[in-house]
């Protein structure tokens, strides 16, 4: 039987941290965060390296539990109710988790048989995506065959594939020239108005390009949210990835 990406009455999905905290042994790398994504919305998480911005993406998808407080996706609870959150949600990583032997047209067929797609919905699917990323003059060769920059759109791609509500993209441009940069960034902004985009990063110049709020996350303390052109205005941006009081401190 056929399934399809059920039609939706808004662009995306809402997500909402109360008291999200979670520890390594002694070390906290998240504290008390507190956070809104709307629906449809275009959201930056910023910090530095270690600042806590890959915890907060593994909480909201539920691939870690929290130590305290809960995150939800459209009311689900990523901790109580994994699957109906990750339902909602497309992941492109840092680094693309790909099968290099496979071509991409075959790996996206696979990747869309995981999300439940099947029949004519998959082709649909299939090959809506490899218009959309731009990849239908690769969509036979292998897939470790590409340059990076294709390997970025592959992965954006698989991500999109079942028309998430919520797509989650972890730095997204890191490793590529700057024409891949480019090409990659003109595709997720594309993509806005289509589901709410979490973009983590820690280059200021491409949240200020794709994103229309932003947070800062600050050895897991959440130290800023505001409009991103209000939040990069000030006179020295890289002052928000140095130590600041948390938000309601």
């Amino acid at each position: 039987m056929d399934t399809a990406p059920a039609e939706r009455p808004d662009p995306g999905a809402r997500v909402e941290a109360r008291g999200l905290s979670r520890c390594f042994g002694e070390h906290r790398a998240l504290a008390c965060v507190d956070l809104d994504i709307d629906a449809g919305e275009a959201f930056g998480l910023l910090g530095a390296n270690g600042a806590g911005k890959t915890t907060f993406i593994r909480l909201v998808t539920g691939y870690l539990l929290p130590s305290a407080g809960d995150v939800c996706v459209d009311g689900f609870s990523s901790a109580r109710e994994s699957r109906e959150v990750q339902a909602r949600i497309g992941f492109a990583p840092e680094s693309a988790r790909l099968y290099p032997e496979l071509g991409v047209r075959r790996y996206l067929r696979f990747a869309g048989g995981i999300r439940g797609l099947a029949g004519s919905a998959l082709e649909q699917a299939v090959a809506g995506a490899l218009a959309r990323f731009e990849l239908e003059d690769v969509a036979k060769r292998p897939i470790g065959n590409l340059s990076k920059g294709f390997q970025q759109r592959v992965s954006l791609a698989q991500a999109f594939l079942h028309r998430p509500r919520l797509l989650i993209v972890d730095e997204p441009t890191s490793g590529l020239d700057p024409l891949q940069q480019a090409d990659v960034r003109e595709t997720i902004a594309s993509l806005r108005g289509h589901c709410t985009v979490l973009l983590c990063t820690h280059d200021l110049g491409e949240a200020r390009q794709l994103t229309q709020r932003a947070a800062v996350l600050s050895r897991g303390r959440l130290v800023a949210c505001a409009p991103t052109a209000e939040l990069l205005a000030q006179g020295d941006p890289l002052s928000l990835f140095r130590d600041r009081p948390a938000v309601g401190a």
